[in-house]
């Protein structure tokens, strides 16, 4: 009986450590541009769930991210490396049409980046080429 006790512990203890650990975005708190869970002193790794959902790495946004509206609709997703938007960037309006699309470089808008109005036309006036986070045409 003893040993079943133990190996059950056993068990249940290397199915919990192998679990990712995640936490609520809310959970976490920006200092110097790093991120940490509430009351530390260790930048945070680990991945978050909330109104964003993603990776975090040594206190910076790493890979993948996913940011929501209070309703629960996508706000943008996009990739982060070493804290910094990288490649492809979508925004969406809260109705779920898209508002802008366009990448990223170093955290910089660049190349072609195209605005939309709700109902799904494009907005002229915003739409442009970036080059190092500066617009080049209009």
């Amino acid at each position: 009986m003893k040993n079943t006790f133990i190996t059950f512990f056993a068990v249940l203890f290397f199915l919990n450590s192998s679990v990712g650990w995640s936490l609520d975005y809310k959970d976490l708190v920006q200092r110097d541009g790093l991120f940490y869970e509430k009351f530390t002193d260790v930048p945070f790794t680990g991945e978050i769930t909330g109104e964003e959902k993603g990776s975090f790495k040594n206190g910076k946004k790493e890979g993948f991210f996913f940011k929501y509206y209070k309703n629960g609709q996508l706000w943008s997703k996009g990739n982060f490396k070493n804290n910094k938007k990288e490649g492809s960037w979508i925004v969406y309006f809260n109705n779920g049409q898209i508002f802008s699309k366009g990448k990223y470089k170093n955290g910089r808008p660049e190349g072609y980046w195209v605005m939309y109005e709700k109902d799904g036309t494009i907005v002229d006036s915003m739409t442009r080429t970036w080059k190092n986070g500066y617009p080049i045409s209009d």
